[in-house]
């Protein structure tokens, strides 16, 4: 895994860059979480392609649980990806309410993820 950082605006922005999966489990959300936090990020980049397809299945608590730390410690995450290979109707609402409060966003490109961190 490495880290890219993006600086906008005086704000430090890190992307994970990985061809594994960084998360594969709710302990390991929690591990980038600190990883990242104790080298000064709030704002984390990442891919949906490095997060097990689990986390996508609201029904087993992952997401919810990895997401309410970030939300916790008040580190801002976006997730990159096309989602529409999870088509479920809970899975669209958790991502357009997560996209309305800025905590976290759900976006289709790295770009997009550094317009919305990037923002205060």
């Amino acid at each position: 895994m490495k880290i890219e950082t993006h600086t906008i605006n005086d704000i430090r922005i890190a992307e994970i860059v990985s061809d594994e999966l960084v998360i594969k489990t709710a302990e390991d959300g929690l591990d980038l979480l600190g990883n990242l936090y104790y080298q000064d990020f709030d704002r984390i980049i990442l891919p949906a392609k490095n997060i097990t397809p689990e986390f996508f299945d609201l029904k087993n608590g992952m997401a919810g649980e990895i997401l309410q730390k970030f939300s916790t410690y008040r580190v801002r995450l976006a997730i990159v990806g096309d989602f529409t290979p999870y088509s479920g109707k809970s899975l669209r609402d958790f991502i357009y309410e997560s996209n309305k409060n800025r905590q976290i966003n759900f976006v289709g490109s790295t770009s997009e993820a550094i317009q919305a961190l990037s923002s205060l």
